[in-house]
């Protein structure tokens, strides 16, 4: 049998190719490919999936970020119709007649890709499929890093063969780690075989914000601070990795929600943190407010500490009416909004 020869390319033949250019089905955020979210359980990354379907279906943006209006798939695996209209309800008044459900798929050791391939050749125009969740449709055998990666491999493949998105939802580990994407449930074949990856890690001083880390061939390194406010998921900032700082304080971003509103506390370092809900002690607090003093100060807050009879006082003021040049107005409401998955 006659080998079938490798295909390359020199350099100077690749220089000169015409490339189609990477796809985004959300600008900058979200390119053509293999994509995990991960996060906790009951975290609100099935919120978040269906807010995104809704996006990209509708052409509006996300996160701040253009969408390619198009058709989506999303195989909601975990709830039933039900579940999904009534969150449906909460997030749009229009339903977008090319955002399509199922809540029964094959898996990937049957005909999942099939079924998704056939859906496409029905729907030509689609450009987002998400997967809620990886753990539904793959079989774990043997070696497990050997099996992540051919499940991944699998999804992949397909992604690049249909020029689409695809976007599998799945758990981190309660295990902590320095490194968030270190918390990816499973080996290393996941994160290793995926194109892009996004954690999901909330601040358990205020569960209402979380950080929304990204890393991918084709998206900048940076992390979002999200903030769950009426059933969504709202983009407060963007960072670098390297600048994971102030805006990404659950603590202090719940403090400015509640100074934008009441524009005034007084009260101990105690009496705050009943005050804004947060399960952490009130001298960690206190070391927080003069690590940010800075940052408090641009955003507009100015704080003093005093003793009044033997008790130190905190006085924190909110003096801006209007966002500052920069445009970091990075502060919204915060609605005690249940999530459920």
């Amino acid at each position: 049998m006659k080998k079938k020869e490798m295909i390359t390319y020199s350099g100077e033949e690749l220089m000169q190719m015409e490339l189609p250019p990477v796809r985004f089905v959300v600008k900058d955020f979200l390119s053509q490919g293999l994509n995990i979210l991960a996060g906790q359980a009951k975290v609100g990354k099935s919120w978040m999936m269906l807010d995104l379907c809704i996006k990209v279906a509708k052409g509006e943006k996300f996160f701040g970020f253009d969408t390619e209006k198009s058709t989506v798939l999303y195989l909601c695996l975990e709830d039933s119709p039900n579940r999904i209209r009534d969150r449906m309800v909460k997030l749009t008044d229009t339903a977008p007649a090319n955002l399509h459900f199922a809540v029964m798929a094959d898996n990937l050791a049957g005909d999942l890709t099939k079924q998704i391939e056939s859906f496409i050749d029905k729907h030509p125009d689609t450009s987002l499929v998400v997967i809620d969740t990886l753990q539904k449709i793959r079989k774990a055998k043997g070696d497990m890093y050997a099996g992540d990666y051919k499940v991944i491999s699998i999804l992949k493949r397909l992604a690049e063969r249909r020029g689409i998105s695809i976007v599998c939802v799945h758990h981190t580990r309660k295990k902590s780690d320095k490194d968030p994407f270190n918390t990816v449930s499973g080996s290393t074949g996941i994160t290793g075989a995926a194109d892009n990856i996004y954690v999901m890690k909330t601040d358990d001083s205020c569960s209402d914000f979380a950080k929304l880390y990204m890393r991918g061939r084709d998206i900048p390194e940076r992390v979002l601070t999200i903030q769950f406010d009426n059933f969504r998921w709202n983009c407060l900032g963007k960072s670098s990795l390297e600048n994971d700082g102030f805006m990404n304080d659950g603590a202090m971003l719940s403090l400015l929600s509640y100074l934008k509103r009441e524009e005034i506390f007084e009260g101990t370092a105690s009496d705050l943190c009943n005050t804004l809900g947060l399960k952490i002690e009130s001298n960690v607090l206190s070391r927080k407010l003069g690590k940010y003093e800075n940052e408090l100060q641009k955003a507009g807050v100015e704080f003093t500490r005093e003793k009044k009879n033997h008790t130190r006082i905190l006085t924190l003021v909110y003096s801006r009416s209007e966002p500052g040049d920069d445009g970091d107005d990075i502060f919204l409401h915060t609605v005690n909004t249940p999530k459920s998955a």
